[in-house]
């Protein structure tokens, strides 16, 4: 009896297995680093907050935090803060860098129309700016994926 070498359409493919595991173990790091800035985020909240109102307090601005549009903006700065400095830990270039902050910001700035105009309030401003994060988050890593998933 003389066996047939196998052909390419019925041989195994371990390349495919090799890298459908790839696939997902790039997947799974897209997803643990997005979820450790969101950590940076949260931290830097905590963290930074103290700090700005003991100096505004200091200035005799502590008034600014009053302001839903102030204190949206120191929000978005002292997530912003940490999650940076993370990323640079991390590795990461400066452009996706400044790309991820302006995931902080952009949010609330569309936000501020609306809020302008009467149309949410300042809860709507504070929850919406921290939901549409998220997205844009996502957008700003979907754009350079390799930059994300190899970290």
């Amino acid at each position: 009896m003389h066996s047939q070498p196998a052909t390419p359409s019925t041989a195994p493919a371990p390349t495919d297995a090799v890298a459908h595991n790839g696939h997902r173990l790039s997947a799974k790091k897209f997803a643990l680093h997005f979820a450790e800035m969101v950590v940076a985020m949260a931290v830097g909240m905590v963290v930074l907050h103290p700090v700005w109102m003991f100096v505004l307090d200091a200035l005799g601005a502590a008034g600014l935090m009053h302001s839903p549009y102030t204190s949206a903006l120191i929000m978005a700065t002292n997530m912003t803060v940490a999650m940076s400095a993370w990323m640079k830990f991390r590795g990461h270039r400066w452009r996706p860098i400044a790309e991820m902050g302006s995931a902080m910001y952009v949010p609330f700035l569309v936000l501020f129309v609306p809020l302008a105009l009467e149309l949410i309030d300042t809860g709507a401003l504070m929850l919406w700016g921290h939901l549409l994060m998220l997205p844009a988050m996502a957008v700003a890593m979907l754009l350079r994926p390799h930059e994300y998933a190899h970290c």
